[in-house]
């Protein structure tokens, strides 16, 4: 285990728990002190000797890269866990697999205290062969999910789920915000906010089939041009109560453009037209 942070302990410690004879090393000596059955190496050359199976989960792909360095890696399986993009994921899996290595890339969809529960759930894509020999064992992290063998597809998924968590929780603190500001406890708003979400998340099998047929105007129930007309109240009510409307704007730009692209009887679905560039459609 490579990278001993609040995450690589709990990835080492998961590994050690379940009886596998576990070597550590950090950058930092002593991380591996407070870890039951994980042994520290002094260096990175004698950690990666201790097993054929490396996983490694550090700051960022430039650390990764500079870790190995010269490095033997030769006949190694390296599981990269470590959060970037998927150009970084691809050329890692070069780098690695020209040094005689198998490359897997991964994506943690937990915080470091849901490693190992039923929650927790990793995504991993690159070598099929290499994650089918320790399926076994990553499988103690979290529910494992093997996206593709296109190395860059893990961190693609995590940076996508990522970014609907965000825009979730984006949308939640500015309700708590504009309802607070008539001194609504968060607690009690929540009693409402949670279950108007939950029946919201419904629409989103509606939202991926319009998505992969290309067909955003069948059947619609609530056009954008309508939506554009009544969303200016977002903004006014926000001024009035003093909360600042950042989160709402540009989804609210993107909407107009779309109505006046000609688009207006649409779903709302259709925005997503507008969030590919030229270059992603043609990737596909």
């Amino acid at each position: 285990m490579l990278g001993l942070g609040q995450m690589g302990v709990a990835l080492a410690r998961a590994f050690a728990r379940a009886g596998h004879r576990t070597t550590g090393w950090n950058r930092t000596a002593g991380k591996a002190g407070d870890l039951a059955g994980v042994v520290e190496a002094a260096s990175v050359a004698d950690a990666v000797t201790a097993s054929d199976l490396v996983v490694v989960c550090v700051l960022d792909y430039s650390a990764v890269q500079e870790i190995f360095g010269a490095v033997d890696i030769s006949g190694r399986t390296i599981v990269n866990l470590t959060n970037g993009t998927p150009r970084q994921a691809r050329e890692l899996d070069a780098a690695v697999t020209a040094r005689g290595a198998r490359y897997v890339d991964g994506g943690i969809m937990a915080i470091p205290p849901m490693i190992a529960g039923p929650e927790a759930m990793v995504l991993y894509s690159g070598s099929t062969q290499a994650y089918e020999s320790y399926e076994h064992v990553l499988g103690l992290l979290g529910t494992g999910t093997f996206v593709g063998t296109d190395p860059g597809l893990a961190a693609l998924y995590d940076l996508s789920l990522l970014s609907a968590m965000y825009g979730l929780h984006g949308g939640a603190l500015n309700a708590f915000a504009l309802a607070g500001s008539e001194k609504v406890p968060a607690t009690d708003f929540l009693a409402l906010l949670v279950p108007w979400l939950r029946a919201m998340l419904g629409a989103l099998p509606r939202f991926a089939e319009r998505i992969d047929s290309g067909d955003f105007g069948t059947g619609v129930s609530s056009k954008l041009s309508m939506q554009v007309q009544a969303f200016p109240n977002f903004f006014d009510a926000s001024r009035e109560q003093g909360v600042r409307d950042d989160l709402l704007r540009p989804i609210y730009e993107l909407m107009k453009q779309r109505v006046a692209d000609g688009h207006g009887d649409q779903d709302g679905a259709s925005i997503v037209e507008l969030l590919r560039t030229p270059s992603t459609v043609d990737r596909g």
